[in-house]
């Protein structure tokens, strides 16, 4: 055995202990997983949890059922039939703003390629129609009327179909020098259109490519650029190479549970473009998301308000019965932002400029419902750590519970309890998986004083916005 001078030997404690922490630490760190986290316009997204997208197009005014693949390749006959005789943009927002959404998109534009704001790109636009002279401007009122009812106001534009210039699934028909400069042209003015919404109407909450957006890559318009120059702020949704927030797999405005706010693609895709893992399953990936994704892109949960033995999007004459029943619009709103989704109900005005009656009537009912349910809770606590203890001034019945966690440093639970102290003893209550802004649980009644939450697995430490508890009463 060689010889080590005594004074050498401390040192060599030292750089070995120096060296076990060192790796103690590296082996730690290297297996927490990085936690995404949401961007200012996703975080704002996901708190707003109801939007309503406005739906509104020229077919609205012809009198006819609306047939979405006719739609598609049928110019309309006559763009002068726009004529709303009793429009009222302001009744429409207030609507909006009674029944409790905090985000309301406008469709700008359709499948029939008309844009209802004052274009200088396109003439199929506010400036072709008789109706104002010629100098509505649709978009324009529809911002003002947010801004008044302090609802964050988003876009929807379509430029997947455009019937009035023969554009199907983003491209002009033909393999031909004609049909090359026609999407060339078709490019050019989607991009001036677009640059047009950007700039001269100030700053957009989120904006909604009808179906996606190709880009250059697939011989489309150029719209990603535009936004990140004009719009650096707002939500994009969605083209091949980006999406901030998901489809939720189908339009029945629900996403079952659990629905995770990551997802392992930076883009969905939308029919033949997207991945066969996307779309398998009946599109399992987007409703469920992916605990390990490498991307915060939360679902949304979309359906129209008329959807309740129909599927209106746009206002068809004496289709007031197919508006949903206030008990399945509540229950919509469990399995979505209860489910840690955004739910988008599709509201649609009328002919004569009008939110109808029966649709404004049930989004107020619907509004008051979920106020009535959910504004006072029992008690609440926020903190942090794998425990979280909520204690009551007393004793009482409990029915409901709603967890949240502070999203702003990412979802973090994997795996939990919800235990209730009942006759001295904790009891599990629920056992869950995802939380993310908001778990809306329902339990057996208990009568308790003491509720807890009990992280079993996370990422990093859990971090609770709330832990809430409620008594709610059936729907009256």
């Amino acid at each position: 055995m060689p010889f080590i001078p005594l004074f050498i030997k401390p040192m060599i404690h030292r750089v070995l202990l120096s060296l076990g922490l060192f790796l103690c630490i590296y082996m730690n760190t290297a297996a927490q997983q990085p936690i995404p986290i949401p961007t200012p316009a996703q975080l704002q997204w996901q708190q707003a949890e109801l939007a309503a997208l406005v739906c509104w197009d020229l077919h609205v005014f012809d009198g006819e059922f609306y047939v979405q693949p006719k739609a598609r390749i049928t110019p309309v006959e006559d763009y002068n039939a726009f004529n709303p005789e009793k429009y009222d943009m302001d009744q429409w927002i207030r609507s909006l703003k009674d029944a409790g959404f905090k985000i309301a998109i406008f469709t700008v534009s359709h499948e029939t390629g008309f844009f209802f704001h004052q274009s200088n790109a396109t003439p199929y636009s506010m400036k072709a129609v008789k109706w104002q002279d010629g100098q509505g401007d649709i978009l324009r009122d529809f911002k003002v009327a947010c801004e008044k009812y302090d609802i964050l106001p988003a876009v929807y534009i379509g430029t997947r179909w455009n019937a009035f210039y023969g554009v199907y699934d983003f491209k002009v028909q033909g393999d031909n020098e004609f049909a090359r400069n026609r999407q060339q042209h078709y490019n050019q003015m989607i991009e001036e259109i677009v640059e047009e919404i950007f700039t001269n109407y100030g700053d957009w909450a989120m904006v909604w490519f009808d179906g996606g957006a190709h880009g250059p890559e697939q011989g489309g318009p150029d719209v990603l650029s535009i936004f990140e120059q004009h719009q650096p702020n707002s939500i994009f949704y969605h083209n091949l190479q980006r999406a901030d927030i998901r489809w939720g797999g189908s339009e029945t405005g629900t996403v079952p549970y659990p629905s995770w706010g990551t997802f392992p693609y930076p883009a969905i895709g939308a029919g033949e473009s997207a991945r066969k893992e996307i779309g398998a399953n009946n599109f399992q990936l987007l409703k469920t998301g992916d605990p390990n994704g490498a991307y915060y892109m939360p679902a949304m949960s979309d359906a129209p308000l008329r959807g309740s033995g129909g599927h209106d999007w746009f206002w068809e004459p004496n289709r007031a019965h197919i508006i949903y029943p206030l008990e399945n619009l509540v229950d919509m709103y469990y399995q979505s932002v209860g489910h840690n989704s955004t739910l988008i109900l599709g509201v649609t005005p009328n002919p004569d400029g009008l939110m109808p009656d029966p649709d404004v009537k049930r989004l107020k009912e619907f509004g008051d419902e979920i106020n009535r349910r959910f504004s006072n809770p029992l008690a609440r606590i926020s903190g942090t750590g794998n425990t979280v203890s909520l204690v009551l001034d007393s004793a009482q019945r409990i029915d409901q519970i709603v967890l949240q966690e502070d999203i702003a440093y990412g979802e973090r639970v994997r795996e939990f309890i919800l235990e209730a102290e009942i006759d001295g003893k904790w009891t599990v209550v629920y056992t869950g998986s995802s939380i993310g802004h908001k778990h809306i649980v329902k339990i057996d009644p208990v009568r308790t004083g003491k509720i807890r939450f009990v992280s079993q697995s996370s990422i990093g430490e859990p971090q609770l916005k709330a832990l809430s508890v409620y008594k709610i009463d059936p729907l009256r």
